[in-house]
């Protein structure tokens, strides 16, 4: 499990996103589709169509790392919003990792 610090922001992008992009494609994604900046520290979600794989961007003062997990049993849906993405909290990021679907 991730530890995060308090100050660490968690944003996840509404639009499914394709697991096979790169550091750098999904980058674009945080500028693009979050409309903030990858370098910031704060953690950046993405899920894919079915809801089975998770991946999260960061910063790390030393280069970008991801997470990466595919759910074994249980999907997550992304919430149906007019946004291209939302905050969440440190919580609800835990219980989608542990395969919690918060919006089906």
């Amino acid at each position: 499990m991730l530890k995060i610090p308090d100050t660490v922001e968690v944003y996840i992008s509404l639009q499914p996103t394709d697991m096979r992009r790169s550091f750098d494609s999904l980058a674009g994604n945080v500028m693009e589709v979050i409309g903030r900046d990858p370098l910031s520290g704060h953690l950046f979600v993405f899920i894919d169509k079915r809801g089975g794989k998770i991946k999260i961007l960061f910063w790390d003062r030393a280069g970008y790392c991801q997470y990466y997990k595919r759910l074994e049993s249980g999907r997550v849906s992304l919430p149906v919003r007019g946004d291209k993405s939302v905050a969440i909290t440190h919580e609800q990021l835990r219980l989608i990792l542990d395969g919690i679907d918060l919006w089906g």
